[in-house]
């Protein structure tokens, strides 16, 4: 399992939040015998379209779309709604044009108060650049959305929710966690302040009682400075730890 963030204080110096239609502006590379390229606003509105289709018990209501690397790299969120009050399906995307990543797709949950995201690592799509990527992702993504349903997978990221919620954590347990995280390489310093505050300091309200669950919003809240290259991956590590 994993949680992701992809909201909007990623870090300036490297990312641009847009329009969706902005991303058909960004130049699609020559396609090689070795590499095809896929263009972003393709994937994105591709993908929101299949699971428009097959989510039939959720409304999409939101997308999130940003680049980093001189346009290279692009990660978004497209975020459906359902019956859980604190918490929405998101479905995560993420492609490049550099070749720095593979296409991607990951499955989990925005949490409302916040926009904190949270994916599961075993509804991860990953494929590369070559011959016929654009149709083997669809179907990928088809048969994927189909099992995130009839799998109970969403069900399993609330548990997972609620087992925090009941998990009381001291000051210094906190301290502990969010050492190990640095030192496990989930934070970079600048990231482990902001934990530290967010945890100190919790910016929403439903972050005040000292438990797992609003020590992993800290941390959620410090991993939105992450590059679109390395949020599945930091997510994926954030969450295994936290639920060990």
């Amino acid at each position: 399992m994993m949680i992701l963030h992809c909201g909007g204080r990623l870090s300036l110096q490297i990312l641009k939040l847009l329009d969706k239609l902005l991303l058909q502006g960004v130049p699609l590379p020559e396609k090689t015998d070795t590499y095809t390229p896929v263009p972003f606003a393709d994937l994105v509105t591709n993908a929101q379209q299949v699971a428009e289709n097959l989510l039939t018990d959720y409304n999409f209501v939101d997308g999130k779309y940003a680049l980093a690397g001189k346009d290279q790299r692009m990660f978004a969120t497209l975020t459906f709604e359902g019956d859980d009050p604190e918490m929405s399906l998101s479905l995560g995307i993420r492609s490049s044009y550099d070749k720095s990543m593979s296409n991607g797709y990951c499955f989990g949950g925005t949490i409302t108060v916040c926009d904190n995201l949270i994916f599961a690592g075993d509804f991860v799509i990953m494929r590369k650049h070559t011959k016929n990527v654009f149709e083997d992702l669809q179907k990928q993504l088809v048969g994927s959305i189909y099992d995130f349903q009839t799998g109970s997978k969403f069900q399993n990221i609330v548990e997972d929710r609620e087992r925090m919620k009941d998990i009381s954590v001291s000051t210094d347990d906190a301290y502990q966690f969010l050492g190990r995280m640095f030192g496990y390489g989930v934070l970079k310093a600048r990231q482990l302040t902001t934990a530290v505050n967010c945890w100190k300091n919790p910016p929403y309200a439903e972050f005040q009682s000292k438990n797992m669950w609003s020590l992993y919003n800290a941390c959620t809240e410090a991993l939105k400075s992450t590059p679109p290259n390395k949020i599945i991956q930091q997510h994926i590590k954030l969450h295994d730890y936290a639920t060990a």
